[in-house]
């Protein structure tokens, strides 16, 4: 972040006035790792209280701070109190004013599934050109978009920054912050069910990301799915497309998948991709929509493309001694479920090669929570999984599903938690089995991935 002065501080957020010159050259929320100069920003949340922490700030070398409450201690001498009523939107305000001010272009990017993998898709593509600064990890929320603006600097041309959301109006309220030059859809599944209550909300949802264009802006969508195609047409807001339909702007064609890795075309030219599945072939067209929006060539992108890195716990293949394990265990929904699954079921088993699937829960579905995962069993039967480990109370539904489904020989094993599953793989799991480990950010399924590590490494 560039250096900030107090007083426009004051002004952004609409605190009490600062007659003061100084500056703050950056953002914190912790006080543990708030640097000298840094603007804190005391957030309330559930398990702790940023107030809590103002002294702690003010002792790691924080010159003002940012509250909604009363501090008991006594502020130091040369640091400033900026009080609020709300210190959650203080920080988009800022992160609004900011963005306007720094110039950087801002691509946004929200979806059910694929956020974080096509930003780090594009951002691997993009960064052969421009300075590019991404979100940090999973920062899509009304705290983590803010913190993704700010975190830029001065000479960034790009920012890429996920939107997320799980009840209704979060989408409306980060593009009005992040005001994107770029906003793509990635896609339309059943997720979060529970806060939204059916898809036609959930695609209002996404599309309310084009509320933050500002004239000549691009919103760009995924024409696979006609419901957003038709709510778009609808509500009169104009778009381009990506996807596998005949007339989408940015079409991909030929879809081969080749065990870990897919082949398509677009334009006529073969695109190498070095991901595994469907999903990452619509992840990495999402990208080249947006890349070629801001100039890049399809020769440009079909060489980045031939060298890209999968995310982390996002169908990230791992080699474990003998063991081949697909980690996907950041989250999960329906459609992220059965892609993986797909991608398994494509890697053929021979001999000692089992395939096996370490299921976890899928959070957030509300009244459709035992529908979808009965039906996921089915498409574990399907997938002809040889092994099942389900990790929890619904994976367990997924298991009898799966059981009542198969028409081979299908193995099961339902365990109460991720850490009961932990503590049984060394009498269940064998040398040279094929396993995919993925369950909901709740089921802390890497956990497992490291137990594997500790057996077999």
């Amino acid at each position: 972040m560039k250096e900030y002065s107090i007083t426009a501080l004051a002004q952004a957020i609409k605190a009490n006035p600062v007659a003061n010159t100084g500056v703050f050259n950056g953002v914190s929320i912790d006080s543990r790792t708030t640097k000298p100069g840094n603007c804190f920003f005391a957030i309330p949340g559930e398990n702790f209280d940023g107030h809590d922490y103002v002294s702690q700030a003010f002792s790691k070398g924080a010159v003002c701070a940012v509250v909604s409450k009363d501090i008991d201690k006594e502020k130091p001498d040369g640091k400033y109190l900026l009080k609020v009523e709300d210190t959650i939107k203080a920080l988009g305000d800022l992160a609004r004013e900011y963005r306007r001010e720094a110039g950087f272009k801002v691509i946004a990017i929200t979806g059910s599934a694929g956020k974080t993998s096509t930003k780090e898709i594009t951002y691997q593509l993009l960064s052969k050109r421009f300075r590019v600064y991404k979100s940090p990890k999973s920062f899509n929320n009304k705290i983590g978009v803010p913190l993704t603006l700010l975190g830029a600097d001065t000479d960034d041309q790009i920012v890429i920054a996920e939107l997320g959301s799980n009840h209704p109006g979060e989408i409306s309220y980060l593009t009005h912050i992040a005001e994107p030059d770029i906003a793509i859809v990635t896609n339309i599944h059943p997720s979060h069910l529970e806060g939204f209550g059916d898809l036609q909300t959930i695609i209002q949802e996404k599309l309310s990301i084009s509320e933050g264009l500002k004239s000549g802006s691009t919103l760009i969508i995924n024409a696979d799915f006609k419901q957003l195609v038709d709510a778009c047409h609808a509500q009169g807001t104009e778009f381009i497309t990506f996807g596998k339909s005949d007339g989408c702007d940015y079409q991909a064609r030929n879809l081969r998948a080749d065990g870990l890795t897919s082949r398509f075309t677009i334009e006529d030219k073969e695109i190498y991709l070095p991901l595994a599945g469907p999903g990452n072939i619509e992840n990495a067209l999402a990208a080249w929509a947006i890349c070629n929006q801001l100039g890049l060539t399809i020769e440009e992108f079909a060489q980045a493309a031939k060298i890209l890195s999968p995310v982390s716990m996002r169908m990230e293949l791992l080699q474990i001694g003998t063991l081949t394990v697909l980690n996907d265990c950041y989250n999960a929904n329906p459609a992220s479920m059965k892609n993986a699954l797909d991608i398994l079921s494509g890697i053929k088993s021979t001999g000692k090669r089992r395939l096996v699937f370490i299921c976890g829960d899928m959070a957030e579905l509300g009244r459709y929570t035992e529908q979808l995962h009965t039906e996921l069993g089915i498409h574990i039967a399907q997938a002809k999984v040889e092994l099942l480990l389900a990790c929890g109370k619904f994976a367990k539904i997924t298991a009898n599903s799966a059981k009542s489904n198969a028409e081979h020989d299908l193995k099961i094993k339902c365990f109460e938690d991720t850490i009961s599953t932990c503590n049984n793989l060394h009498e269940i799991i064998k040398d040279y089995d094929i396993i995919l480990v993925k369950g909901s950010r709740s089921a802390r399924l890497e956990m497992v991935v490291e137990k594997l590590k500790e057996l077999f490494l």
